[in-house]
């Protein structure tokens, strides 16, 4: 009887298991959810899941190609991406959710001066050493409460494309700043609607990166954490 009883609950916890880490893909913490289940039309491109980002290889803590935020944040974003639908244009998030292993990925990557490989492409005008004095690069970085997004405006439209906001995704320099001047009236007014858009539906933006946003009233504004993206 005791046998079949270890038995039994040896099974029932083995499906638990699979429930939790397979069945579910994964457990988030309380408090957080898969972008994508909130706003199945969001597109979606992790840039530190592959090699297209500025260390130039997949980052530390990025075991998928899924968008982690807060509730709320998402709830936020939800609300962004649908009005901008009205005007056949959506949201295309670069990175959300951040664990700190990959910021400390970035900490030691910086560290390595000689590794400047994808210099051209992303810090062209800036020493290496320079980054995060600068504020392009943060120890703790607010991705990591999980409410900040990084992201930009695509036409739904087929082809899919995506706005000309005079920079791409991570160019560290003046350039991306959000009210730099010298980019083209068009390019000045994409940057314009994604910032009027986000912080309509409660984000503020960071004025040295055109892209991120951060939820004003955030579900951890205390806390950093460090499970994986998976």
């Amino acid at each position: 009887m005791i046998l079949n009883r270890l038995k039994n609950l040896r099974k029932n916890t083995i499906g638990l298991l699979a429930y939790l880490f397979i069945g579910s893909a994964w457990a988030l913490p309380e408090g957080f959810v898969y972008v994508d289940e909130v706003i199945p039309s969001i597109k979606q491109e992790l840039r530190y899941f592959g090699n297209n980002n500025f260390v130039g290889r997949p980052i530390h803590g990025y075991r998928a190609n899924r968008l982690i935020l807060t509730k709320s944040a998402a709830t936020a974003l939800q609300a962004a991406q649908e009005e901008l639908s009205l005007f056949g244009l959506g949201l295309l998030v670069f990175d959300a959710y951040r664990p700190q292993q990959a910021v400390d990925d970035f900490i030691a990557w910086s560290k390595n001066l000689s590794d400047t490989k994808t210099k051209s492409t992303y810090y062209p005008k800036i020493p290496k050493g320079s980054l995060f004095a600068q504020g392009y690069i943060a120890k703790r970085s607010g991705h990591s409460r999980g409410s900040t997004v990084d992201l930009t405006i695509v036409s739904k439209n087929a082809p899919f494309k995506q706005l000309d906001m005079g920079t791409e995704f991570d160019f560290f320099g003046p350039e991306s700043w959000a009210n730099y001047s010298g980019i083209s009236p068009q390019q000045g007014t994409n940057r314009l609607l994604l910032q009027n858009i986000m912080v309509k539906h409660g984000f503020n933006p960071y004025p040295q990166e055109w892209w991120h946003f951060t939820l004003k009233n955030e579900q951890f504004p205390d806390t950093y954490f460090n499970f994986p993206v998976q």
